[in-house]
């Protein structure tokens, strides 16, 4: 088994983190404006934002392009278990 598979296996839905507040502050949006842009409820923003839920690549790309933010600035791993 490769260095590779090792650290792959190792990555958690936990080790997803996200700038999704920090962006929609920045942009001056609340949560319900951001979710009326991306056609999903306000809970799920919130749910987002406090790392609970981790959205689809559709989802992310549709936060990345209204929040005008990178993919890889607005989400990225951190992986602390390996």
């Amino acid at each position: 088994m490769a260095n590779e598979d090792i650290v792959l296996e190792a990555i958690t839905e936990e080790d997803i983190k996200n700038r999704v507040k920090i962006a929609r502050t920045q942009k001056d949006m609340t949560q319900q404006e951001l979710a009326e842009a991306i056609d999903v409820t306000r809970q799920t923003i919130g749910l987002i934002e406090n790392q609970k839920y981790n959205p689809t690549i559709i989802l992310c790309l549709k936060l990345s392009y209204v929040l005008d933010v990178s993919l890889e600035k607005l989400f990225w791993l951190e992986v602390n278990n390996i």
